[in-house]
Protein backbone atom coordinates (compact mmCIF):
# COMPACT_ATOMS: atom_id res chain seq x y z
CA UNK A 1 0.00 0.00 0.00
CA UNK A 2 2.94 2.25 0.78
CA UNK A 3 5.22 1.28 -2.00
CA UNK A 4 1.49 2.01 -4.30
CA UNK A 5 1.03 5.87 -2.55
CA UNK A 6 4.87 6.58 -3.17
CA UNK A 7 4.95 5.18 -7.04
CA UNK A 8 1.62 6.80 -7.88
CA UNK A 9 3.13 10.28 -6.13
CA UNK A 10 6.37 10.11 -7.81
CA UNK A 11 5.04 9.08 -11.19
CA UNK A 12 2.21 12.37 -11.17
CA UNK A 13 4.75 15.20 -10.24
CA UNK A 14 7.03 13.44 -13.16
CA UNK A 15 4.39 13.53 -15.31
CA UNK A 16 2.98 16.66 -14.52
CA UNK A 17 6.35 18.22 -14.88
CA UNK A 18 7.54 16.60 -18.23
CA UNK A 19 3.98 17.26 -19.12
CA UNK A 20 4.52 21.08 -18.53
CA UNK A 21 4.28 23.60 -21.80
CA UNK A 22 7.64 25.47 -20.19
CA UNK A 23 9.07 22.66 -20.28
CA UNK A 24 8.44 20.71 -23.84
CA UNK A 25 8.94 23.93 -25.30
CA UNK A 26 12.62 25.17 -23.49
CA UNK A 27 13.45 21.24 -23.04
CA UNK A 28 15.82 21.49 -26.51
CA UNK A 29 17.03 25.10 -25.58
CA UNK A 30 18.30 23.25 -22.10
CA UNK A 31 20.07 20.38 -24.56
CA UNK A 32 21.34 22.69 -26.79
CA UNK A 33 22.92 24.93 -24.05
CA UNK A 34 24.63 21.49 -22.06
CA UNK A 35 25.82 20.81 -25.78
CA UNK A 36 27.66 23.85 -25.99
CA UNK A 37 28.97 24.97 -22.76
CA UNK A 38 28.97 21.41 -21.59
CA UNK A 39 32.95 21.24 -22.59
CA UNK A 40 33.69 23.84 -20.19
CA UNK A 41 33.40 21.65 -17.05
CA UNK A 42 36.90 19.94 -18.27
CA UNK A 43 37.93 22.84 -16.52
CA UNK A 44 36.70 21.47 -13.01
CA UNK A 45 36.14 17.92 -12.87
CA UNK A 46 39.37 15.09 -12.05
CA UNK A 47 40.68 13.36 -14.67
CA UNK A 48 41.03 10.59 -12.35
CA UNK A 49 37.54 10.32 -11.52
CA UNK A 50 35.87 6.58 -12.48
CA UNK A 51 33.94 8.32 -15.29
CA UNK A 52 37.65 9.53 -17.10
CA UNK A 53 37.54 6.10 -17.96
CA UNK A 54 35.73 4.68 -21.28
CA UNK A 55 35.77 1.16 -20.02
CA UNK A 56 32.83 2.46 -17.43
CA UNK A 57 30.23 0.16 -16.65
CA UNK A 58 27.73 2.86 -17.46
CA UNK A 59 29.70 3.57 -20.89
CA UNK A 60 29.81 -0.03 -22.11
CA UNK A 61 26.69 -1.31 -20.94
CA UNK A 62 24.02 1.41 -21.60
CA UNK A 63 25.96 4.16 -24.40
CA UNK A 64 27.54 1.73 -26.67
CA UNK A 65 23.60 0.55 -27.23
CA UNK A 66 21.74 3.37 -26.10
CA UNK A 67 19.21 2.74 -28.62
CA UNK A 68 17.93 -0.62 -28.19
CA UNK A 69 17.70 1.07 -24.30
CA UNK A 70 15.47 3.94 -24.99
CA UNK A 71 13.52 1.33 -27.77
CA UNK A 72 13.08 -0.83 -24.94
CA UNK A 73 11.74 1.26 -22.09
CA UNK A 74 9.71 4.10 -23.98
CA UNK A 75 8.57 1.13 -26.81
CA UNK A 76 6.98 -0.80 -23.96
CA UNK A 77 5.53 2.36 -22.42
CA UNK A 78 3.87 3.80 -25.95
CA UNK A 79 2.40 0.42 -26.47
CA UNK A 80 0.94 -0.36 -23.33
CA UNK A 81 -0.14 3.02 -23.02
CA UNK A 82 -2.08 3.44 -26.26
CA UNK A 83 -3.13 -0.47 -26.30
CA UNK A 84 -4.83 0.07 -22.75
CA UNK A 85 -6.76 3.39 -23.51
CA UNK A 86 -8.03 1.85 -27.60
CA UNK A 87 -7.99 -1.73 -27.60
CA UNK A 88 -6.45 -1.29 -30.86
CA UNK A 89 -3.65 -2.87 -32.31
CA UNK A 90 -3.23 -1.34 -35.21
CA UNK A 91 -3.15 2.13 -33.26
CA UNK A 92 -0.41 1.00 -31.06
CA UNK A 93 1.73 0.01 -33.90
CA UNK A 94 0.88 3.28 -35.47
CA UNK A 95 2.12 5.29 -32.45
CA UNK A 96 4.90 2.68 -32.27
CA UNK A 97 6.00 3.18 -35.64
CA UNK A 98 7.29 6.87 -34.48
CA UNK A 99 10.52 4.86 -33.19
CA UNK A 100 10.71 3.00 -36.27
CA UNK A 101 11.03 6.31 -38.35
CA UNK A 102 13.67 7.82 -35.75
CA UNK A 103 15.74 4.40 -35.73
CA UNK A 104 15.83 4.67 -39.09
CA UNK A 105 16.95 7.69 -39.34
CA UNK A 106 19.44 7.52 -36.96
CA UNK A 107 21.17 4.53 -38.72
CA UNK A 108 20.93 6.00 -41.81
CA UNK A 109 22.77 8.89 -40.47
CA UNK A 110 25.25 6.82 -38.78
CA UNK A 111 26.06 5.39 -42.05
CA UNK A 112 26.88 8.74 -43.82
CA UNK A 113 28.35 9.68 -40.66
CA UNK A 114 30.89 6.73 -41.50
CA UNK A 115 30.83 7.29 -45.08
CA UNK A 116 32.42 10.99 -44.44
CA UNK A 117 35.04 9.93 -42.14
CA UNK A 118 35.78 7.45 -44.54
CA UNK A 119 36.29 9.59 -47.70
CA UNK A 120 37.61 12.54 -45.57
CA UNK A 121 40.12 10.68 -43.51
CA UNK A 122 43.62 9.35 -43.81
CA UNK A 123 46.03 7.14 -42.07
CA UNK A 124 48.94 8.14 -39.97
CA UNK A 125 51.71 5.93 -38.24
CA UNK A 126 53.28 7.44 -35.11
CA UNK A 127 56.39 7.30 -34.70
CA UNK A 128 57.15 6.79 -30.96
CA UNK A 129 60.85 6.17 -30.85
CA UNK A 130 61.68 9.15 -32.86
CA UNK A 131 64.17 12.03 -31.28
CA UNK A 132 62.14 14.64 -33.34
CA UNK A 133 59.30 13.60 -30.42
CA UNK A 134 58.41 16.96 -29.23
CA UNK A 135 56.31 17.80 -25.51
CA UNK A 136 55.71 13.81 -25.74
CA UNK A 137 53.76 14.22 -28.96
CA UNK A 138 54.72 11.14 -31.84
CA UNK A 139 55.63 11.97 -34.94
CA UNK A 140 52.65 11.02 -37.86
CA UNK A 141 53.47 9.69 -40.66
CA UNK A 142 50.47 10.04 -43.88
CA UNK A 143 50.38 5.82 -44.82
CA UNK A 144 48.60 6.42 -48.10
CA UNK A 145 46.12 4.05 -49.57
CA UNK A 146 44.94 2.40 -46.69
CA UNK A 147 41.27 2.09 -45.77
CA UNK A 148 39.97 2.76 -42.27
CA UNK A 149 39.45 -0.99 -40.75
CA UNK A 150 42.90 -2.03 -41.76
CA UNK A 151 43.94 1.01 -40.33
CA UNK A 152 42.91 0.40 -37.38
CA UNK A 153 44.05 -2.69 -37.07
CA UNK A 154 47.72 -2.09 -38.13
CA UNK A 155 47.33 -0.13 -34.45
CA UNK A 156 47.28 3.36 -36.08
CA UNK A 157 45.68 6.49 -36.41
CA UNK A 158 42.63 7.39 -38.60
CA UNK A 159 42.01 11.05 -39.01
CA UNK A 160 39.29 12.41 -40.58
CA UNK A 161 36.00 15.12 -40.56
CA UNK A 162 34.11 13.39 -37.52
CA UNK A 163 30.75 14.31 -35.85
CA UNK A 164 30.52 12.89 -32.46
CA UNK A 165 27.62 9.78 -32.54
CA UNK A 166 27.50 9.16 -29.18
CA UNK A 167 26.19 12.93 -28.56
CA UNK A 168 23.99 13.05 -31.45
CA UNK A 169 22.39 9.17 -30.26
CA UNK A 170 22.00 10.53 -26.68
CA UNK A 171 20.25 14.07 -27.71
CA UNK A 172 18.37 12.63 -30.19
CA UNK A 173 17.06 10.02 -27.42
CA UNK A 174 16.55 12.71 -24.41
CA UNK A 175 14.11 14.44 -27.22
CA UNK A 176 12.58 11.21 -28.09
CA UNK A 177 12.25 10.35 -24.43
CA UNK A 178 10.70 13.74 -23.13
CA UNK A 179 7.97 14.09 -26.34
CA UNK A 180 6.12 10.62 -26.01
CA UNK A 181 6.62 10.53 -21.69
CA UNK A 182 4.82 14.18 -22.13
CA UNK A 183 1.59 12.38 -23.00
CA UNK A 184 1.42 10.73 -19.79
CA UNK A 185 0.57 14.15 -17.64
CA UNK A 186 -2.12 15.16 -19.64
CA UNK A 187 -3.47 11.61 -19.94
CA UNK A 188 -3.62 11.80 -15.78
CA UNK A 189 -5.25 15.17 -15.46
CA UNK A 190 -8.46 14.08 -18.34
CA UNK A 191 -8.85 10.97 -15.82
CA UNK A 192 -6.93 8.29 -17.54
CA UNK A 193 -6.96 4.89 -15.52
CA UNK A 194 -3.35 3.92 -14.68
CA UNK A 195 -2.18 0.54 -13.36
CA UNK A 196 0.89 -0.05 -11.31
CA UNK A 197 3.26 -1.94 -14.67
CA UNK A 198 1.69 1.57 -16.68
CA UNK A 199 3.29 3.74 -14.02
CA UNK A 200 5.94 1.71 -13.44
CA UNK A 201 7.16 1.89 -17.09
CA UNK A 202 6.84 5.60 -16.81
CA UNK A 203 9.10 5.63 -14.06
CA UNK A 204 12.01 3.62 -16.11
CA UNK A 205 11.33 5.86 -18.33
CA UNK A 206 12.09 8.87 -16.43
CA UNK A 207 15.08 7.53 -15.07
CA UNK A 208 16.21 6.58 -18.16
CA UNK A 209 16.02 9.85 -19.56
CA UNK A 210 17.83 10.90 -15.88
CA UNK A 211 20.83 8.54 -16.95
CA UNK A 212 21.28 9.94 -21.06
CA UNK A 213 21.42 13.49 -19.82
CA UNK A 214 23.86 12.16 -16.96
CA UNK A 215 26.18 10.13 -19.96
CA UNK A 216 25.95 13.36 -21.66
CA UNK A 217 27.29 15.23 -19.32
CA UNK A 218 29.90 12.99 -18.62
CA UNK A 219 30.98 12.75 -22.30
CA UNK A 220 31.16 16.82 -22.45
CA UNK A 221 33.52 17.35 -19.33
CA UNK A 222 35.35 13.99 -19.51
CA UNK A 223 36.18 13.66 -23.41
CA UNK A 224 35.61 16.93 -24.56
CA UNK A 225 35.78 17.22 -28.18
CA UNK A 226 35.15 20.49 -30.26
CA UNK A 227 33.06 20.65 -32.85
CA UNK A 228 32.72 17.31 -33.61
CA UNK A 229 30.27 17.10 -30.10
CA UNK A 230 28.66 20.16 -31.18
CA UNK A 231 27.72 18.93 -34.80
CA UNK A 232 26.67 15.60 -33.10
CA UNK A 233 24.24 17.71 -30.53
CA UNK A 234 23.35 19.86 -33.44
CA UNK A 235 22.36 16.73 -35.84
CA UNK A 236 20.26 14.96 -33.08
CA UNK A 237 17.93 18.22 -32.31
CA UNK A 238 17.47 18.79 -36.11
CA UNK A 239 16.40 15.33 -36.27
CA UNK A 240 14.13 15.95 -33.31
CA UNK A 241 12.85 18.80 -35.08
CA UNK A 242 12.41 17.78 -38.78
CA UNK A 243 10.56 14.47 -36.93
CA UNK A 244 8.21 15.69 -34.08
CA UNK A 245 7.89 19.53 -34.99
CA UNK A 246 7.44 18.96 -38.29
CA UNK A 247 6.70 15.46 -40.23
CA UNK A 248 4.35 14.02 -37.24
CA UNK A 249 2.37 17.28 -37.22
CA UNK A 250 1.16 16.35 -40.47
CA UNK A 251 -1.38 13.99 -38.98
CA UNK A 252 -1.95 10.39 -39.33
CA UNK A 253 -1.80 8.89 -43.13
CA UNK A 254 -0.28 6.07 -44.49
CA UNK A 255 3.08 7.93 -44.38
CA UNK A 256 3.05 9.82 -41.29
CA UNK A 257 2.13 7.99 -37.91
CA UNK A 258 0.95 11.37 -36.45
CA UNK A 259 2.11 13.51 -32.79
CA UNK A 260 2.19 11.37 -29.41
CA UNK A 261 -1.32 11.31 -27.82
CA UNK A 262 -3.10 11.84 -31.30
CA UNK A 263 -6.21 9.89 -31.06
CA UNK A 264 -5.96 9.20 -27.00
CA UNK A 265 -6.34 12.07 -25.23
CA UNK A 266 -9.90 12.69 -25.45
CA UNK A 267 -11.49 10.23 -22.65
CA UNK A 268 -13.49 12.33 -21.04
CA UNK A 269 -15.63 13.04 -24.26
CA UNK A 270 -15.87 9.95 -25.25
CA UNK A 271 -17.08 8.98 -21.60
CA UNK A 272 -19.64 11.62 -21.69
CA UNK A 273 -21.06 10.78 -25.19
Amino acid sequence: MILNTVLVVLTDLAARFLGNTLFRQHFHLLLSAMVVFGPALSLWVSQHSVFARRSHFLYRMFLRSGWGWTCIFIGSFVFLLSFSIRRSLSLSLRHLSRLGVAGGLWLGFCKLLDLLENTTGSCYEPLTSSPDVASGQPLLVLREGESKSDCLKAGMLWRGYEVSEDVFLLCLCCLLLAEEMAVFGPYLSLGGLSGAPLRILFLFCVLLLSLWLFLLLCLLAFFPQFPTQLLGGALGCLSWRGLYQGWYRLGPCWYCPGRPGLGLLNIKTEAED
